[in-house]
């Protein structure tokens, strides 16, 4: 049992350093960069120049649950849309409905 389990470890490391060794372009060793280039687009959502990432990323928001609950809705609320959720906004404060109460979310 010991000699299987010792067999199958040592195949495991020498298949992981066949993988570190066997590279299509050996240049790469002798520059020391073992990474390919990189190419990011302009304009592409992803890239940090592009208007469409910029926007994505200053206008998202997360909203988070807190543990207070309350069984009606202070009075002076109005409704809001944020991320996609319909919360209610009572004087700074934001609530989600949950079954029959609200929950305070916090959004950051």
């Amino acid at each position: 049992m010991q000699k299987l389990m010792r067999s199958r470890i040592l195949l495991g490391v020498m298949a992981g350093l066949m993988g570190l060794v066997v590279e299509t372009e050996p240049l790469r060793w002798i520059e020391g960069n073992l990474t390919s280039q990189v190419e990011a687009r302009v304009g592409r959502p992803a890239t940090p120049v592009s208007a469409a990432g910029v926007a994505r990323r200053s206008t998202r928001r997360v909203v988070r649950r807190t543990t207070v609950y309350i069984a009606t809705l202070p009075v002076g609320c109005v409704t809001v849309v944020i991320d996609n959720m319909s919360l209610y906004s009572c004087g700074g404060v934001y609530y989600q409905p949950y079954q029959n109460q609200y929950v305070v979310v916090v959004i950051d």
